[in-house]
């Protein structure tokens, strides 16, 4: 019998953990439009406090503009006019996010006018280590196979609904 909760509570650490990374809150949009990419971030690096993020703007992405964060700096890196990285990063120890604690870090980003799965690496910097949840599943691999997937947008054909400018 020990066993089995045993075995339970394991199982439920690993639904946890599956559960922890750095995803976005929606996660289809159609192609062309405006999309308001909504980081989580549901915990820290252990006990640790996260004090950055930094989010690669996948290729496929017109253009992205960062929402600024109270206590956060923000920081765009770009090749020409696109963004390429953008990162937050904590001001001081009381503009940290507790690893008790969970966020949103929120851009503007312009979709290109193909529908496409596009993935966002992101890393989070924590007080003691980090996370990068960066990998992308190979050809024919589930990203659920993955133990630390890039956030992942489905990029759906734009049916005439979307906001374009």
């Amino acid at each position: 019998m020990q066993r089995i909760a045993i075995a339970i509570a394991i199982a439920s650490l690993a639904a946890a953990a599956a559960q922890a990374h750095v995803v976005l809150e929606y996660k289809v949009a159609p192609a062309g439009s405006y999309y308001k990419a909504s980081f989580q971030v549901g915990h820290g690096c252990g006990k640790s406090a996260t004090r950055q993020v930094v989010v690669q703007v996948p290729d496929a992405v017109v253009s992205a503009h960062p929402q600024p964060k109270a206590g956060w700096t923000v920081a765009i890196d770009k090749a020409g006019e696109r963004a390429t990285r953008i990162t937050w990063t904590a001001k001081g120890d009381a503009d940290k996010l507790p690893s008790d604690f969970y966020d949103e870090f929120q851009l503007m980003a312009k979709l290109a006018a193909e529908p496409a799965t596009l993935y966002w690496p992101v890393v989070q910097v924590c007080d003691e280590g980090r996370a990068e949840w960066t990998q992308v599943p190979a050809a024919g691999q589930a990203a659920s196979d993955l133990k630390s997937p890039a956030a992942v947008l489905e990029v759906l054909p734009n049916e005439g609904g979307g906001h374009k400018h």
